[in-house]
């Protein structure tokens, strides 16, 4: 099973994303951002570029050609734990369900703002991970 992280409280959650993925490229981790929403995706691919005027984050489409050199790919399709050859990813859930696939992964993490519909969404998802036989942890980001 995957171990799964919760971050609640984030003030704002595609923000903290950026700052995870960001940590992940800097600890040469690769990492399988999801959302079916393309929407949401594009607006985390966005604020990637901008989110932190010295930070550099390289990131693709899943299913772009340079993805087997690109350490953090964003998808709307289900993600796959292991992708053109690189070590197992962790799959960052920005989607409001639980991810497809997710007892392939070795970890997932899981951001929460306060807002209320985020929150209720959340709930749902823990819900979901515990019956898959998942143990989420949670943490409180609210002060950082």
């Amino acid at each position: 099973m995957a171990r799964v992280d919760f971050a609640f409280g984030a003030q704002d959650r595609l923000r903290m994303a950026c700052e995870v993925a960001h940590k992940h490229y800097l600890a040469s981790r690769s990492l399988i951002v999801y959302c079916r929403d393309e929407q949401m995706l594009g607006d985390f691919d966005r604020q990637l570029w901008g989110f932190d005027p010295t930070a550099f984050v390289p990131h693709v489409r899943a299913d772009d050609p340079l993805a087997s050199s690109t350490p953090v790919w964003l998808t709307a399709d289900p993600p796959q734990p292991a992708r053109h050859g690189a070590p197992a990813a962790w799959l960052l859930n920005l989607d409001s369900q639980c991810p497809p696939g997710a007892e392939g992964f070795e970890r997932i993490l899981e951001i929460v703002s306060d807002k209320p519909e985020d929150k209720q969404a959340a709930r749902l998802r823990w819900r979901q991970y515990q019956a898959d036989g998942h143990t989420p942890c949670a943490h409180d980001v609210s002060n950082t």
